[in-house]
């Protein structure tokens, strides 16, 4: 429910309420008319009691947490009101207790239903602006993730080029249009909460490209794919992070396995690579528990991670429902 929404209902609930109110007033006095019926003139008094109420004491004794004050303040004021009613209006000559039998409903009935619709209304307000707050952080904390990974896959990518424009300079110029090409989904499209799948695994296709030019003769890259569907949406830059630490943690002449799949709307992943002799370990756990806080967030019951760590090699499995 939208905040309008909220305030329609609202307005709907208490023109219904003073319809049947007024209704069930005429019909357990039928003999009066308007002349003769007090309870039309008394009516005016009624709705300054209740909105006064609803607009004054309850936001004020509810913020000061003055429960017991507020239940003994509408008790004076129904009280008031009731002689009010009987002496003023009425002119019943009854007792005090006949006149609380009598007429002491009129006042309680919409003060209590009223006060049961503020509380009601306050409460779901309260609950929108939690979920609201708990969207904004979440929001917020996938953002702070993905800006961990932007600078990474940036700065292995430059570190590549500058490098061949020391030793094969003549490539250069094909490294920048792919490294273009991979920053211009990490700057643009990956932006969006979800992207196409296709988009993500061109990111991955080129990525990988870039990385088997930058370890020519070092190591073996070994990239399969069997993508049956591709119309699907994707968080960005999940599986950029764990192909990241299977180059930056292999050993030396060691081969990388990396397996995507996509069939029925879910997402098979899997990639193992050699442990190399100088393992940043610290490094690598803090890459897969940021993943893992995104993964909790935008799939949470929707995925399984799993690693599985040997004495030579590190291997990931990552299963999604689209």
């Amino acid at each position: 429910m939208t905040f309008l929404s909220h305030k329609l209902f609202k307005v709907l609930i208490h023109v219904l309420f003073w319809m049947l109110f007024i209704f069930i007033s005429f019909f357990v006095f039928p003999e009066y008319h308007w002349k003769e019926n007090p309870f039309l003139h008394y009516f005016i008094i009624l709705l300054v009691i209740v909105y006064t109420n609803d607009f004054a004491l309850l936001p004020f004794f509810v913020k000061k947490k003055m429960y017991v004050l507020y239940i003994i303040t509408i008790c004076v004021i129904a009280f008031l009101a009731t002689q009010l009613y009987c002496y003023v209006f009425a002119e019943c000559g009854c007792s005090i207790l006949k006149c609380l039998s009598n007429y002491l409903w009129q006042t309680l009935v919409p003060v209590v239903f009223f006060s049961f619709i503020w509380m009601l209304f306050h409460y779901i307000k309260k609950q929108d602006e939690i979920e609201l707050l708990k969207k904004k952080n979440t929001e917020i904390e996938l953002q702070y993730l993905k800006s961990q990974i932007n600078p990474h896959v940036l700065l292995n990518t430059l570190n590549t080029i500058y490098s061949y424009t020391l030793e094969k300079p003549n490539e250069v110029g094909n490294l920048i249009l792919m490294l273009s090409d991979n920053l211009k989904h990490v700057l643009y499209e990956s932006s969006a909460p979800k992207v196409p799948l296709k988009k993500e695994i061109e990111f991955i296709d080129n990525y990988i490209a870039f990385q088997k030019i930058r370890t020519e003769n070092v190591k073996t890259i070994n990239y399969q794919k069997n993508i049956l569907d591709d119309n699907h949406l994707i968080a960005p830059l999940l599986l950029i992070t764990l192909i990241e630490n299977a180059f930056k943690h292999s050993a030396y002449n060691s081969c990388i396995e990396i397996f995507i799949e996509v069939e029925k709307g879910v997402l098979d992943f899997t990639c193992e690579n050699t442990i190399g002799s100088v393992n940043n370990e610290s490094n690598n756990k803090l890459g897969l528990i940021n993943l893992e806080k995104r993964l909790n967030i935008i799939y949470k019951n929707n995925h399984k991670f799993q690693t599985v760590k040997s004495n030579d090699s590190y291997k990931v499995l990552l299963k999604i429902n689209l």
